[in-house]
């Protein structure tokens, strides 16, 4: 009785499995590191490899970058997840590569996913084999390693940013597998109209992992030589939750966005970065607490009653619950970025505290001291302090209130814009009455 032979057997990887880059010409997205004559990849091509940090948002290639870099450079890989491993899978790791070493001369590639997941003993314990070249360490991260990882692990690897890629390049990707005959769905002859390819590469947000996988769910769906429809890419994606972590990097993205909305006085931006992080399952009260800060360092006296509204939205959101609090919120966002705006209060504290720092050894003048008893009276403390209720205009001109050494010094430099036009008219004023007195108070 015949054997029977098969030329190949079958790949039940997911699609997002079978895409994965082999070789640097068929990996799309980072032109930055990748792209002709970047050094990343002139060191690729030439065999030579180093360790790195990758960050960057999930599906973006961390992972199949770090198996190029294996196989340009011959070396045999070893893989850690920060999610289910520990220093016993660590060890394990080293020693399999000093193991490999010894054998076979090859160098190994220890490639750590989600490696700020690993403490800071855990992060230690791969220094040693670093530095003597049993590894050549790769680790991937979601997280700012600047917070995340220990500066002994940081300072031994290079950090590249890997960024999210754009439409273009999901459309790119989805193309890709849809026509590959070998890897993709390219047998199956199916059909992908502009309209859905665009909506699914827009789904995805950058993330080409998603974006496949979406493909392959879809595809499971329409006949060979079939079309794809919006339809479908609504039943397989149903309602797509914002991109959020409220421990993540994108977290206080989207709180900058907010805050740089307001600062930049467009309230329709603000508004929809508000809701991005709503949407998202985000803390309401976070985002109050931020327009308390907004209100007094990005509007300060150019209108007083910012903080005012900031605060009231707050306590409404406590009084009424989620549903009409987060309206409150909404609408002292609006208020604070449609405000004329001022950072004069918040650059005078700025420096004010900047000089006290330097200055701290200044005494207080006598005229300025309490005086609760007969000696310190008699000490000089309190003397020849002017009342200001008694003075004309309730203001005591040409008096200093500094340091003798520090009594022309300035920090608060109000704006023409909102309310601080009229403090400042009221500044001038009363500089006007020391210079009548015969001193200037502010130059």
């Amino acid at each position: 009785m015949s054997s029977l032979s098969f030329n190949f057997a079958p790949d039940f990887r997911p699609l997002a499995a079978r895409m994965r880059p082999r070789t640097i010409a068929e990996y799309i997205g980072q032109a930055h590191l990748l792209g002709e004559g970047q050094p990343l990849r002139q060191a690729l091509e030439a065999g030579r490899a180093h360790s790195m940090m990758l960050w960057g948002p999930p599906g973006t290639g961390k992972t199949t970058l770090a198996e190029l870099i294996a196989h340009y450079s011959n070396a045999h890989v070893e893989r850690i997840s920060a999610v289910t491993s520990g220093v016993k899978d660590i060890r394990a790791a080293i020693e399999q590569a000093q193991a490999v070493a010894q054998s076979h001369g090859q160098r190994t590639l220890l490639f750590v996913d989600e490696v700020h997941r690993f403490n800071k003993s855990q992060q230690d314990a791969f220094l040693p084999f670093i530095e003597d070249g049993t590894v050549i360490f790769i680790g991937a991260t979601t997280e700012n390693p600047s917070f995340e990882i220990n500066n002994a692990l940081l300072s031994r690897a290079r950090v590249y940013l890997i960024k999210r890629l754009s439409q273009d390049e999901i459309v790119h990707i989805i193309t890709q597998a849809l026509t590959d005959p070998e890897r993709g769905l390219g047998q199956r002859q199916l059909v992908m109209p502009t309209d859905v390819l665009n909506k699914l590469a827009q789904l995805c947000d950058g993330d080409a992992r998603k974006a496949l996988n979406l493909l392959e769910l879809m595809s499971d769906m329409v006949a060979d030589g079939g079309s794809f429809t919006t339809e479908m890419l609504v039943q397989v994606a149903g309602h797509q939750v914002a991109g959020f972590d409220k421990n993540g990097d994108q977290f206080y993205d989207l709180i900058s966005a907010v805050h740089k909305s307001i600062r930049g006085s467009a309230p329709d931006a603000a508004l929809y970065w508000f809701c991005r992080i709503l949407e998202g399952g985000g803390d309401p009260l976070y985002v109050a607490r931020r327009l308390l800060a907004i209100a007094s360092e990005d509007v300060g006296n150019a209108d007083p009653n910012a903080m005012t509204v900031a605060l009231n939205a707050w306590d409404c959101f406590h009084r009424v619950g989620p549903a009409e609090g987060e309206r409150a919120i909404a609408q002292a966002i609006v208020y604070l970025a449609s405000a004329p705006k001022s950072n004069a209060v918040y650059t005078a504290f700025k420096a004010a505290r900047a000089l006290a720092r330097e200055t701290g050894q200044e005494a207080v003048p006598y005229h300025l001291r309490n005086a609760p008893t007969k000696l310190m009276a008699e000490m000089g403390f309190g003397a020849e302090y002017r009342y200001a209720h008694d003075e004309p205009n309730a203001y005591a001109s040409g008096e200093n209130y500094f340091p003798e050494s520090l009594q022309e010094s300035q920090f608060y430099f109000p704006t023409e814009r909102g309310f601080e036009k009229r403090i400042k008219d009221k500044l001038a004023q009363l500089a006007q009455l020391d210079q009548a007195s015969g001193r200037k108070r502010y130059e």
